[in-house]
C-alpha cells in the first residue's frame, strides 16, 4: 500500500501526470514487497513552494508512504531517488536540486474499511 504524493510549484497536465506516475510504478517496485498494483498517486500542482528563500524557480516536494514493519533498505530510496528526481526534471523541467523526497514507512494503514 505505498502513496508517492507529488506537491509541484508548476501546472501538470494529464499526459505529464500519467508519464510520472508510469516512473512511480517503475521505482516502487525498489521497495521489497511493493508493486504498482497497490500504488496510489495524488498530484497537487501550481502549489507555491519556496526553496531557498525563493519561489522564482519550480520546486517539488514528493512524500512516499509505505505500509510496513521494518524500515526499507537504504538502497531502495536511494534507487527510488535515482528515478524520480530526474523524471521530474525531464517531465516537468523542476532542477533536482530544487526537489525534496520524504520517505516513510507505517504499521499503521487503513483500506477498505479496516486498519492492517
Amino acid at each position: 500500500m505505498p502513496v508517492i504524493h507529488t506537491h509541484v510549484s508548476v501546472k501538470t497536465t494529464k499526459e505529464q501526470r500519467d508519464e510520472l506516475k508510469q516512473v512511480y510504478g517503475q521505482a516502487i517496485t525498489a521497495l521489497p514487497g511493493k508493486s504498482e498494483g497497490w500504488l496510489m498517486c495524488p498530484f497537487e500542482d501550481d502549489m507555491p513552494i519556496y526553496r531557498s528563500g525563493t519561489d522564482d524557480t519550480p520546486a517539488a516536494y514528493i512524500e512516499v508512504n509505505a505500509y510496513g514493519t521494518s524500515p526499507a533498505p537504504r538502497r531502495a530510496w536511494e534507487e527510488m531517488t535515482a528515478q524520480i528526481m530526474p523524471a521530474l526534471e525531464r517531465i516537468l523541467g523542476i532542477p533536482q536540486d530544487r526537489v525534496y523526497i520524504r520517505y516513510t514507512v507505517t504499521p499503521d494503514w487503513g483500506w477498505n474499511g479496516m486498519n492492517f
